[in-house]
Order: structure tokens, then sequence, then C-alpha cells
């Protein structure tokens, strides 16, 4: 069956009573907002993950039974109205047009003679979040923004290409407390799609004939403004903080707006502890000083039984921070072993065991483990901090790193491998992450070899990989000036030519990008921006800023709003702690530290428009990227936040101090320019 409105259609299976189809009236796209749940986009998402249906725990005299519900009680259905039955438990789902918008309502009912208690209450979401190559994304694909925010949950599903209509979803009755992320894994597609969003409602004891209901409403926007107003236009409110991270004694300014109605009640805890609020027109304010470190969670309670929050962090001291983390990594993580090849790497350090992981384990992928590749941003970071210390400790640990890449990562024509064995692919980001490092060896020294090293390493990288490749942290400012300053002015306009010749490439291929380790990501679409702006800034050639522009709303689509600093402009990524992670766990990370490219990104744009406001926006992502270092220095490669992935229990920081320092990296070049 299908029902229309001017703006949201939707279709439903008639055996199961799922809705099969989302779209949004009168657009030339006609974009399915959902995966297929019929096995023909992946064989392994069937009917049981249709949009509605759903499963819990069932808890009955202290025993635990897994239940689901898949096809209606009655046989048949038209979708308006489905009746499905799962032990004791029956689940009610009425669907109806609103205007332009469509609205469900849940109910479960104990219908059995005991009390029941129901906990992982999962409703099945399937937005169509996933990556065949870029052309499909950027016509037929979502960002599925999760807000888990208990009654202020919210699903803001951006258009991939960041052109409206997007579609949102917001919670009208009920909470949601969490989502889950379902069919994810090596042999599922691994890193090209996000898998099936499962919504987690509030837990339930039910007394016989007791029932528990909640209740969205789904529409389509223009963009996250007019979601915003809509969700507000709902009935729900939204609180916006002026930042999530935050130095001690900064002072946090929390702003909840929506209807008078609901926020006649509202009260604010911080911690636990209430806090003063004032009106200020139309909305309440609250500005607290942030003295207390760590996690800081604002509960925000409203209308007749609501609540919300907003998550904040604290550290004591920003520079601190990276002070002791500097620490930590020459203390730790550099490899004082004559006897081992890798003598003189800085290693990915197991948090758990307190010691240097040497790779001898089987896992998912020793290659992101190894002692080359993206550990290497270790080794910018050292760099970059002995510029502003001069500490000789640090120059003596850099150079010993300096030796052992040249000697033992790359060969004598500078081909460059991940780990000393040299038998792993030869990879083209791993020369860009070297070049970088030489680059700043110059300023670290002043040695003019550094300088050749780093031209030759990328002279290399070209030979290998021709102009086309889209890689993190391509070095073009830093390295013509250094090249510049070394007096190396013939190797310096040689690269400056290289460097046009891949920007042509990027300015033809525009939003078509090529598929690289994954089909298409946020990390291909900022370093193309960066890139591309670095170069409009060395050449003063307009097409290239113009092209950073055309692109700037497709990087802008990863990143939602939501009030957390695990969240708030963090690009959406999926994949990484499965492949660098000691847990190897597929799922939503909220950070991966590459969520910073972004704000490198909007950096670089920001020095080339003079438009401030992404100044602030990058400064605000690498920020939130702290939350992966303590404040003794360890680092943790991601957050994985999900509340379970695959059934497995998620909601945690991998153990594993792996790759995670390019957020310190690019926390210099935003807040330092260094």
């Amino acid at each position: 069956m299908s029902l229309f409105s001017q703006q949201i259609k939707f279709e439903t299976n008639p055996e199961t009573g799922a809705i099969c189809q989302l779209q949004v009236a009168n657009d030339v796209r006609q974009m399915n907002w959902l995966i297929a749940t019929d096995g023909s986009q992946y064989p392994w998402v069937t009917e049981k993950y249709g949009w509605g249906l759903g499963y819990f725990t069932e808890t009955k005299n202290g025993i635990e039974t897994q239940r689901e519900w898949l096809t209606p009680s009655s046989g048949k259905t038209r979708g308006e109205a489905v009746t499905y039955r799962a032990g004791d438990i029956q689940i009610d789902v009425k669907r109806s047009l609103s205007g332009s918008d469509l609205v469900e309502r849940y109910t479960l009912t104990n219908r059995g003679k005991e009390a029941v208690l129901l906990s992982n209450i999962g409703i099945y979401t399937p937005f169509n979040d996933n990556y065949p190559d870029a052309k499909t994304c950027m016509e037929a694909r979502a960002h599925a923004h999760v807000w888990d925010g208990g009654s202020a949950a919210y699903v803001n599903a951006t258009h991939m290409g960041g052109n409206p209509p997007h579609v949102g979803l917001v919670l009208t009755d009920g909470t949601i407390k969490s989502y889950e992320i379902w069919e994810r894994g090596l042999n599922k597609l691994n890193s090209q799609t996000r898998g099936v969003i499962a919504l987690n409602i509030h837990d339930a004891q039910l007394a016989p004939g007791q029932k528990t209901s909640f209740s969205w409403r789904i529409f389509s926007h223009t963009g996250w403004d007019d979601f915003y107003n809509k969700i507000q236009g709902a009935g729900n409110i939204r609180v916006i903080c002026n930042q999530y991270t935050f130095q001690k004694g900064e002072t946090a300014r929390l702003e909840i707006l929506g209807n008078e109605r609901l926020l006649k009640r509202c009260t604010v805890s911080m911690n636990g502890r209430s806090v003063e609020m004032k009106k200020v027109g139309r909305k309440w304010m609250v500005e607290t000083r942030m003295d207390e470190l760590g996690e800081v969670r604002f509960d925000i309670a409203y209308g007749k039984d609501k609540q919300t929050y907003v998550d904040c962090i604290v550290f004591s001291n920003y520079e601190k921070l990276v002070d002791a983390r500097v620490g930590f990594i020459l203390e730790h993580q550099q490899m004082n072993d004559v006897h081992d090849l890798r003598d003189g790497a800085y290693m990915v350090y197991d948090n758990e065991t307190e010691k240097i992981y040497l790779n001898d384990t089987p896992n998912a992928n020793p290659a992101d483990r190894d002692e080359g590749a993206e550990r290497i941003g270790m080794g910018i970071l050292l760099a970059k901090k002995y510029q502003q210390t001069k500490e000789p400790a640090l120059k003596e640990s850099l150079l010993r790193y300096a030796r052992f890449i040249r000697k033992k990562l790359q060969t004598e024509d500078y081909t460059t491998y991940s780990s000393v064995d040299k038998r792993g692919r030869n990879r083209g980001y791993n020369y860009m992450w070297v070049a970088t490092f030489y680059f700043q060896m110059y300023r670290v020294t002043g040695d003019k070899q550094f300088a050749v090293d780093g031209y030759l390493t990328m002279q290399s990288m070209y030979r290998h990989f021709g102009y086309g490749f889209y890689a993190i942290n391509i070095p073009v400012q830093l390295g013509l000036q250094v090249l510049q300053t070394a007096g190396l002015s013939q190797e310096h306009d040689k690269l400056k030519a290289d460097f046009i010749k891949a920007g042509d490439i990027f300015v033809t291929n525009s939003l078509n990008y090529p598929k690289h380790e994954v089909n298409y990501e946020q990390s291909i679409v900022a370093p193309a921006i960066t890139f591309l702006t670095q170069l409009y800034s060395e050449t003063g050639i307009r097409k290239y800023l113009d092209e950073a522009e055309r692109q700037l709303p497709v990087l802008e689509a990863f990143g939602g709003f939501q009030p957390s600093y695990h969240m708030n402009e963090i690009a959406i990524r999926h994949w990484d702690g499965y492949w660098f992670g000691k847990r190897e766990l597929w799922g939503d990370n909220y950070p991966h530290y590459w969520s910073t490219a972004t704000g490198v990104a909007y950096h670089y744009y920001a020095r080339c428009t003079g438009d401030l406001s992404y100044q602030k926006r990058a400064e605000n992502i690498v920020r939130n990227n702290l939350c992966l270092f303590t404040e003794e220095g360890r680092g943790w490669c991601a957050y994985v936040y999900p509340y379970r992935v695959n059934g497995e229990k998620a909601g945690f920081y991998d153990p594993y101090a792996n790759d995670q320092d390019w957020a310190l990296v690019y926390f210099m070049l935003v807040y330092q320019n260094l």
C-alpha cells in the first residue's frame, strides 16, 4: 500500500506490516531513505529488519528471554494499524498522516498473567546509510545523525550530496536512551556500510494488562535550521551549549529553546547538582563555571516527566594535555631494543597490559597496528612540539625516529612501506605522512637534507600513484614553504607544478570522488578541500577555491549538531574501531581522530575566505577530539559509541593507543597554526 502527503510518502510490506519504502513526494531523485529489506540491496538485510519491527529482553521471575516481532499476529496488513505478538507482549503500531508528516505510535502491552520487565527494546529504523560509490551517494544515500537524547531524541537523515529535501524523525512521546547497530562484519561489506540502525526506547516494568508506549513524527526539511524549527514545532525542545569541551575555569552557556508550555517546569542540574536558570526572551539560559574535571552532564527536566541532557568534558588545560601526551610517547611508546629491527619506532601501546604492543598476535589487520603508516602522526606531533619547547630529549628521540624511517621503512629511491619487512602493500597515504614528518624535521634541525628527503618522498609518491590520489594531509604549504626556506628553488617549482597537476584532476573530478580504501568517506572529501584551499593560497588560481566551495556542503553533511562532545560536528565514521582497535568492534566512532580532517578543511577555508565562522567550527571539532586523551597522557584510538553492535556491548574507549595522535597534530594546526 502507498500513502501520500505533500511531502512524506511510504509503502509497507504486506507480509510484515513494516515500512519498506520512505520517500519525499515530488523529490526528483525518487530516493528511498531506507535500505531495501528484501535482500536485494544487501543479501543479509532481510525482512526482519523492516522499519517498525523490533526486539526486547523479557525478564520474568528472574529468567531472561530474548523476543522479537516479525509478522503481524492477525495475518496480512495494509500498514496503518498493525498488531504483533512476542510471547505475552502485544505490540500495536499505528500510523497516520498529520499534515505533511507521518506519525507512528507504538504500544507494548503485557497480556500475560505475570509481571514482566522489558529491557533492551529496539525498533529497527534502517536508514539508507551506506557507500556503494560516490555517484550513488551523491544521488541516493543519507547520513543518519542520531541523537539518543531521552525525551528530546531525534534522527536527522541528511542527503549525502547536501541537497534538500532531507528527512527528520523527532520523538514526541517516550524516551530513546541509546541506539544499536546490526549486520556489520568483514563478510558484510566491511567498511562500506554503516549497518542497520535500531533505536532503543525506555525500559518498562509491566504488570498484567499494563502498557507502555512511545511515538515519533517523520517529516521532510531543507536543512539543519529548518529541522530544528520543525522539531520545536512538533512539541519538542532543543538544547545548545556554547561548546562541549572546556578548559577548567571556562564558562558553559546553555540555551534551551522550545514551547513555553513545555519549559514552564524546566529545571537543570549539573552532575546531579541544581544550577540556576534565567529566562531571556523566549528561551531559558544557564551560565556556569566549569571547574569539575572530566565528564560533566547537564540533565534537563521539562514538561510532564520529560528529560534530556547535554554531555560536556573538562580538561585542566589544553597545553598541559598535549605536553602529557608527548611525554607519554617519549617514555612509553618508542621502541628501545637494538636487537629489534623496529628500534627507534613509535609503536602502538596497550593501555590494559601497560606495554608496547608488538603486533605479534592474531588480529583483524596487523597492517593497522604496525610500526609505520598512521603511527607517523606521533613523530609529526613531537616535531611540532619541539619547535615550541626546544627540549633536547625530544630532538634526540626525533632523530632516532627519522633514522628509523629512512633506513627501515624506505628504500633507496624513497619507496615507502608501513613495516620494516617491506612485505606489505605500497600504500599511497604513507608518502604524505613521511614527507610531512621530514618537512617538520627540517624546521626542527635546519638540516637541508630533511627538506630533500621530504621532496624526494613526494616525487616517489607521484611516480607510484600519479596525480589523482586523494591522500590525507598532502603537505602543500608546508612543503613549498620549507623548500623555499631551504633554498631549493628548483625542487620548489617542480613540487608546485605537481600540486597543480593534481589540483586540476580534483577540479575535473569534482564530486565524482574516486574509490580509495573505502568507497566513499569523509576522509576523501575533507582532504580534497584542504588540498584545494592550500593550492589556492599558494597559486591565487580562483578555480581551486571555487571547487573547494562546491564540495563544502558535501563535507558538512557528514557532521551533525548533537549536544555532546562525542558527536557535535564529529563526522560519521564507523569502521576504524575494528581495524585499529584492540576490541576489533565495528560501529560508529564518536569520535575517531580523522574527524579532525574536517576541522582542518574548515580552518584552511576560513583562511582563504575570511569567514571566521568556519574557524570557530574547526576549533570545536578539534577540541571535541581531545576526549581521546587523558590528563596523564594516555591515548585511545577511538570511542565506539552505540549501546551495542551486533549484540555486543559497546560504548567504550578502545584500549589501544594507536593512531589518535593526528588529533593533536591538527589541534596544534587549528589553534596555533603550527
